[in-house]
């Protein structure tokens, strides 16, 4: 090769394959539905994905009832929980069934009943048991099953402190 066809060569324009309309409508529409696409589904990810960032909170109790109020034989209490379902705000009315054991320690129980969810009530047939009036589930006073459902009320957390007692989550029967 001579020098003559060396320094041509070098000097030539880089050849550029270039874009022909068909492409670049192909890539601007693509492009433009991916962004739109994207658009869409990003809220929804996020709405999908976003509870699980939020950290939760540790249980909070809530104050029912003075300590110097309970007895042996249990009594029906209400109160109120500050609850938020997601924009929604409330404070529903809850119902524990609270007492003192044999040993003095204060427990709460549960008024829904295992079987069916009804509300049970304490000695309504003179029996010093709780009684479901839905389909005559019996249970003990710890809560234990005695007939129609199969497993025992539940029972809430419980706190006292300074001569108040507060009551927390809801937790499956350590009683019995």
């Amino acid at each position: 090769m001579s020098n003559h066809e060396q320094h041509e060569s070098a000097h030539r324009p880089v050849q550029r394959k270039e874009m022909s309309r068909r492409q670049f409508l192909s890539y601007t529409l693509g492009g433009t539905t991916a962004f739109m696409m994207g658009g869409a589904v990003l809220p929804m990810v996020r709405f999908a994905v976003d509870p699980l960032l939020v950290k939760k909170g540790e249980g909070t109790f809530v104050k029912v009832v003075e300590e110097s109020k309970i007895t042996t034989e249990p009594q029906e209490f209400k109160f109120k929980v500050h609850q938020v379902d997601g924009w929604y705000e409330s404070e529903p009315e809850l119902v524990a069934w609270i007492s003192r054991d044999a040993e003095g320690k204060i427990f709460a129980l549960s008024p829904v009943c295992k079987h069916l969810g009804c509300t049970i009530f304490w000695n309504t047939k003179g029996h010093n048991e709780y009684d479901c009036p839905c389909h005559d589930a019996r249970y003990t006073r710890d809560g234990k099953n005695i007939t129609v459902a199969r497993l025992p009320l539940d029972e809430y957390d419980v706190k006292v402190d300074d001569g108040i007692v507060y009551l927390g989550a809801i937790k499956p029967n350590t009683r019995v």
